[in-house]
């Protein structure tokens, strides 16, 4: 797509791989608060970590989500980037939309193959139209209407942009397309000097049940450790993909990433992975994979070869909050669904997506629908936070 703005030839191109833009590029959109060294928002749309999903087979011919990366120019300087595929199936994406396509279907349509602006196998929020600085408004408008420009085109379904932000979800809506709300459940760091103080937050009952947790698990038989860095070797990711096979098989009946996504994370991602690994008798026996952003802490994959009690909360969500308080990060997002993360301090959440939908008959009936969701899903987190974990007095302070 090529048009002629006020500010210049604003072109829209679509790639079939991240070898066909260089990194510096890429990263100028989507993570420029990262040019001076420091770490991004949140790694997941930098080009190392999509384009390890790509290299390693994760995605790609074959796995249902084949890359058509957005490129917009403005008198040949990219100024935006949207990492877009198109899926042949609604797996890996957490904003569930099967049963939108088993109604398409039932009417006789074809909903796949669908496009999805995404961050494949991620629920973690963060921006999905990547534009550099100073060419926001020009750099979405040129990504969504490359988007539903190329969705209309080749005549497909739908267009989804999943787990965007708050202000993208209200900018897409005002330019026509669907804005959905569902939630997760997020911890929130109130300036904790450390884990003790967050547990003095809480109301009694549930700061023993805590600390019981956390007995519990560390009685084990082994050690706790929480390695990033330099401090992560090739045998943690040997164990590593073990675990993530388990937990894969059981979740999903075949593990999203392959082994070669762990293999190219050790030589390219380390720093952007803070990896809790549970021993015992000199053998890895569970873990936990976390991704640092430059304000939080994303919780992603959990696994185990051998099963304890409570050592799945303290991997996952203690050891979570634990490297947040210490590092200053601002929250922890622990990935999708939960309502037992709620006991354990991680309150409800919004998150955010966007949706164009070709047939105007049905997307007016999906439009019906998410207006439903949005206001039963304002009621299901007024209700949930109202039972929160924390002391009265300290969840009037936080509202």
């Amino acid at each position: 797509m090529t048009d002629q703005s006020p500010d210049g030839t604003l072109a829209v191109n679509i790639l079939t791989s991240l070898d066909q833009i260089a990194p510096g590029d890429w990263d100028a959109c989507a993570c420029p608060e990262a040019v001076d060294g420091g770490r991004p928002n949140d790694p997941f749309t930098t080009h190392r970590f999509l384009h390890a999903l790509e290299a390693s087979g994760s995605v790609g011919r074959g796995t249902g989500w084949e890359p058509r990366y957005l490129s917009a120019e403005l008198d040949g300087e990219i100024i935006a980037v949207a990492p877009l595929y198109a899926k042949g199936h609604s797996q890996g994406e957490y904003i569930f939309d099967h049963n939108w396509a088993h109604a398409y279907e039932s009417a006789g349509g074809d909903y796949y193959p669908k496009l999805q602006i995404a961050v494949p196998f991620t629920p973690a929020t963060g921006r999905r139209f990547l534009t550099r600085p100073g060419h926001e408004a020009t750099g979405i408008s040129a990504l969504v209407q490359g988007a539903v420009q190329f969705a209309a085109q080749n005549e497909l379904s739908s267009l989804h942009a999943t787990f965007c932000t708050e202000a993208e979800a209200i900018a897409g809506e005002r330019m026509g397309l669907l804005r959905r709300v569902t939630q997760q459940f997020h911890w929130e760091n109130h300036g904790y000097a450390d884990f003790d103080a967050f547990l003095a937050s809480l109301s009694s009952r549930k700061r023993k049940n805590i600390r019981k947790e956390r007995r519990t698990a560390h009685d084990f038989g082994g050690e706790i450790r929480m390695l990033s860095g330099d401090e992560i070797e090739a045998e943690h990711w040997d164990s590593f993909w073990h675990f993530y096979q388990d937990t894969g098989a059981r979740k999903w009946g075949t593990p999203y990433l392959t082994r070669a996504f762990f293999e190219i994370a050790h030589e390219t991602l380390r720093d952007d992975i803070a990896m809790v690994v549970a021993s015992r008798e000199g053998r890895d026996v569970a873990g936990a994979l976390n991704f640092i952003g430059r304000d939080a802490l994303y919780g992603r994959y959990w696994g185990c070869v051998e099963d304890h009690p409570c050592l799945h909360f303290e991997a996952c969500y203690y050891q979570a909050i634990d490297f947040a308080i210490r590092h200053g990060l601002e929250r922890v997002e622990a990935g999708a669904q939960g309502e037992h993360k709620l006991a354990r301090g991680y309150l409800p959440t919004e998150t955010h997506s966007l949706h164009w939908i070709a047939d105007r008959g049905f997307a007016d009936a999906v439009a019906r629908y998410l207006e439903e969701e949005r206001r039963a899903i304002g009621q299901d987190i007024e209700i949930l936070t109202a039972y929160g974990p924390f002391r009265k007095e300290i969840r009037e302070e936080q509202e």
